[in-house]
This record gives C-alpha cells, sequence and structure tokens, in this order.
C-alpha cells in the first residue's frame, strides 16, 4: 500500500510571515505529538524578509528601508542566512522524521541530499537543469535557484525549510540587507544577480507559482513513493499554530533577539562549509570567561548551550579547547562543521581579545 502523506498548500493568498512560519513550526511537533504523516507546506508570503535563528536581525538588515517600503520581516526558527521572500517565491515546510523511509540517511544532511533531489526532479520537470552544492543551494548554471535550511526540535521530528525561486528582486534585496564583506568576497560576486537565477529567467517565460508548485508536489511523490492527501490543520495543530503566532512571530523578544556580546569581546570570524561563524570571546587571565557562537549555520539551539557550556572556564589553549569541544560533539551538531574548524574560529577570537 502506497504510504500517504499530508499537504498543506495555499494557492488563493500569500501570508504573513508570522502565520507561515507558525504552521511550519507545528509541522514536526504534529509528527512527533500528534501521530501525523509527514506535511509538506506548499505557499508563498506577503514581501518580507526573513533571518535564520542564529543571525542578528539588526545587524542583518537595514529595518528601516523594510519599514519604509512596507516590507515584513521576522525571525525563523530554522539556521541558515536571510532570504527575502513575496508571492512570486515559493515557501517550501516540510514536518518528517529523521528515520522515514526513503530519507538517505537519518541525519540533517541526509534531509538536505533528499529533498535536494526532489527539488532537482522538479526542476527538470520545468526543463531546467540543476544541482545539489554543499551545503545548502540548489544552483543551475553556478547560480542559486534555492536555499535550503532545517532545524530539530522535537526528538526525531525536523522541519526543514526551502525558499524556491520563481522569480526575484534583485534591487529590494541590496537595498534592505546587510551583507558581510566576508561573504561577497568568498563567493567572488560583485553582483548579487550574477549569483543568483529564477525559474522565470531560465526558461524565458512566465511560469505560475501553481505550475511550479505543482512540479514540486509531484516529484515529492515520485523520489518518496508516497501520495498526498490535501488538507488542512486539525484543531490541536491549530492551537499549536497559534501558540507559536503568540509566542514567536508577533512576539519582540524572539524577533530581535541576538547574544548581545559585551565591546570588549574578541571576534573570530571564518566563512566555512558550513556557514558564516561567528565567535564572540573574553578572557579571564588564561581562561574563558565567556563564549557566545552564531552565525548563518545549522544547529540547535541545545547543542549551541552545550558548546558554549563545555568551554566556559576552561583553559583557552588550543589543546584544552579542542579537547572540550570533542567531549561533547557528535555528527552533524553544528552541519557541515567539525571540531578544528570551530576551535579555529575560537583561537581567532582569541588573538582579537588579547589584542584589545
Amino acid at each position: 500500500m502506497t504510504p500517504c502523506w499530508r499537504l498543506f498548500r495555499d494557492t488563493s493568498r500569500s501570508v504573513s510571515t508570522a502565520e507561515g512560519l507558525a504552521v511550519d513550526d507545528m509541522l514536526p511537533q504534529s509528527v512527533a505529538q500528534h501521530g501525523s504523516s509527514p506535511i509538506l507546506h506548499l505557499y508563498t508570503f506577503v514581501p518580507s524578509v526573513i533571518v535564520g535563528k542564529y543571525q542578528d536581525i539588526e545587524a542583518s538588515l537595514r529595518l528601516d528601508r523594510c519599514q519604509a517600503r512596507g516590507i515584513e520581516y521576522n525571525r525563523r526558527s530554522t539556521g541558515g542566512g536571510t532570504v527575502i521572500m513575496g508571492p512570486a517565491i515559493i515557501a517550501l515546510g516540510l514536518g518528517i522524521n529523521v528515520d522515514c523511509p526513503g530519507l538517505k540517511t537519518g541525519s540533517v544532511g541526509g534531509v538536505f541530499e533528499s529533498v535536494g533531489e526532489v527539488l532537482i526532479k522538479a526542476l527538470e520537470k520545468l526543463g531546467i537543469p540543476a544541482y545539489f552544492r554543499p551545503k545548502n543551494d540548489l544552483e543551475v548554471a553556478g547560480k542559486k535557484i534555492a536555499g535550503l535550511s532545517a532545524a530539530s526540535e522535537t526528538g526525531k521530528s525536523l522541519l526543514f525549510h526551502t525558499s524556491f525561486l520563481v522569480d526575484f528582486d534583485v534591487e529590494l534585496m541590496t537595498d534592505i540587507m546587510n551583507t558581510p564583506l566576508v561573504k561577497l568576497s568568498d563567493k567572488g560576486y560583485n553582483c548579487f544577480s550574477q549569483r543568483m537565477t529564477t525559474v522565470r529567467a531560465e526558461l524565458g517565460k512566465d511560469v505560475g507559482v501553481t505550475t511550479v508548485m505543482d512540479a514540486i508536489h509531484e516529484s515529492f511523490e515520485t523520489v518518496f513513493g508516497i501520495r498526498f492527501q490535501e488538507d488542512q490543520p486539525d484543531s490541536w495543530e491549530k492551537q499549536t499554530i497559534e501558540r507559536f503566532i503568540r509566542e514567536r512571530y508577533t512576539n519582540k523578544d524572539w524577533i530581535f533577539f541576538h547574544k548581545y556580546p559585551r565591546s570588549r569581546m574578541g571576534v573570530g570570524r571564518l566563512k566555512t562549509r558550513g556557514g558564516l561563524l561567528e565567535v564572540y570571546l573574553s578572557l579571564a587571565g588564561g581562561s574563558i570567561e565567556s563564549v557566545i557562537i552564531t552565525g548563518d549555520f545549522f544547529s540547535t539551539s541545545e547543542d549551541i548551550n552545550r558548546i558554549e557550556n563545555a568551554l566556559k572556564w576552561t583553559s583557552a589553549r588550543e589543546e584544552s579547547i579542542v579537547e572540550n569541544l570533542s567531549k561533547v560533539w557528535h555528527d552533524d551538531m553544528i552541519y557541515g562543521l567539525d571540531v578544528p574548524t570551530l576551535a579555529k574560529a575560537i583561537l581567532t577570537a582569541k588573538e582579537n581579545q588579547v589584542r584589545l
């Protein structure tokens, strides 16, 4: 018997950031706690910009320009960087267990590969050859057409996010975003338009968002060997959505949260395979008094806290840093990173702290 997954699909309207993000956060909760099969959510946002869980929204965005242009802004619960959203960009949320049949491996990396395969097949259906570029991009001839992110907060259940570019406003992106120079220079481009592409640009015609959603829907069924049942949230799920709207996506403490480093903390900033990594560190003698790890990587709050706690009040010598990281480290603790890379960023922060 063909397994049946649930599909929440909204093509009649674009939703607010609070509504769309809250529905997505509910998905893995329903799979883990409510006995739901995997749920795919396909929709579009009103014109908006959304930062990753670990980013500083005030440093990432020019909020005055967002307000002047009527652009919503918010913070999602998954990692990764800033994304511009709107009626011509498909938002995809997937709630699924990491050990679900069809996933390549029981990890975040396996989910990226498996869902990346789905999106590649969807693009092939539309006539666009694409490929997965680790850690989290789908590309067409070297240009990004979709970005992937994920987070795990509920046992084995995971939320996977994608922004899929049917069309895109480059001018808007450059007007409202603050982008670290390290990211621009690393990727070797001077203009966002040289790095990004869209379905419409690749096909040279006005392809509808509904057509692209159809291709994604069909490709999920092909790759996973399942069928979808179109559905709506039940009463338990609606209550969970309302709670996330109230506690997160209309709550200034959530939207503007970031770890405020003290002014005399040394900074170690490193562009890694796992994303932009920033470490803020202060010393007390030869010991680490305080350490803050942030950036646009993928991890969980629990794992980041575990790393920071393992380092606090330990020796700032390299061998001690590596030893303490190794004690708590597990695969995909910070997706795409390893102990030597994180230690390098910490040591850079230490060097900069000493110079202060």
